[in-house]
């Protein structure tokens, strides 16, 4: 099956480009930004060769995993730009639910699964399967011309593969007993890119997409250490505010707002980081 776009997106002027391996779908649609595209592109591709993460990471996507972007040129300003990513996770979470059938991933095992989903978002920019780490999702920024800007929204999906060398737990949806393929999981999340950017709706719509967010919060609730520039911070994980950044809560009872760094829960918050 090759790639292909839903007829909802398709119908709402996105476009499609598929490659059989690429370098970074990131650097491709950001070169196609800079060369006058006009965004509402989709670059998938089954492999790439030189993909990122978060930091500057290497993102490993072997044969058979899903590399995909969606470049953007929004209007108004970067800020709100850059919280796509939350639209990103939910669209990917939605995507899983709609390709992967109910029986095939449990919900992570930390207490009644019942209401549970099966895929949570883990702040700021993962999606996890029974409490392993799924999908990353990367933005990327390029200025253009007349004080415009584009943004690559990557998504990188572990569907037959997943690393094993991380400090964290990983899995793939092969490993997961989840018969699915990269084609069909992106014409799930082609469709499922709509509904929820009609729902962010330019920025307008991001407190419907806080809460659909918070909806599917891993470890909401529970103990959370965050590494910022080689600090630690430890708290319970409140809520994220209205911009979307990570709230917790100290021992002291202070409450602490933090825009970026690498979450841990459980377990894991409570020995170093």
């Amino acid at each position: 099956m090759a790639f292909r776009l839903a007829p909802t997106a398709a119908s709402e002027g996105f476009r499609l480009e598929a490659h059989d391996s690429v370098g970074s779908t990131n650097a491709l649609a950001l070169e196609h930004a800079r060369a006058g595209d006009p965004g509402k592109l989709w670059v998938v591709s089954k492999k790439q060769e030189s993909g990122r993460g978060r930091r500057g990471r290497a993102w490993a996507t072997p044969e058979g995993n899903l590399a995909a972007t969606l470049l953007l040129l929004p209007g108004g300003e970067l800020r709100l730009a850059a919280t796509l990513g939350f639209v990103a996770g939910l669209a990917l979470a939605d995507a899983l639910d709609a390709v992967v059938p109910r029986g095939r991933v449990a919900v992570a095992l930390d207490g009644a699964s019942e209401g549970r989903n099966r895929f949570e978002l883990k702040w700021p920019n993962d999606v996890l399967a029974s409490g392993a780490k799924l999908a990353g999702i990367l933005l990327e920024s390029t200025m253009l011309d007349g004080g415009r800007f584009a943004v690559a929204v990557g998504i990188g999906v572990n569907v037959v593969a997943y690393p094993e060398d991380l400090p964290y737990p990983a899995t793939s949806l092969q490993a997961l007993g989840a018969n699915c393929d990269a084609e069909t999981l992106f014409l799930a999340l082609s469709d499922a890119w709509s509904e929820n950017a009609r729902l962010w709706d330019e920025g307008r719509g991001l407190s419907a997409i806080r809460k659909r967010w918070l909806a599917r919060a891993a470890g909401l609730g529970g103990e959370v250490a965050v590494r910022i520039d080689g600090n630690v911070v430890r708290g319970v994980f409140e809520t994220i505010d209205e911009d979307c950044r990570f709230v917790i809560r100290d021992d002291d009872g202070s409450v602490l707002t933090i825009a970026a760094g690498d979450v841990h829960f459980g377990a894991v918050a409570s020995a170093r980081v």
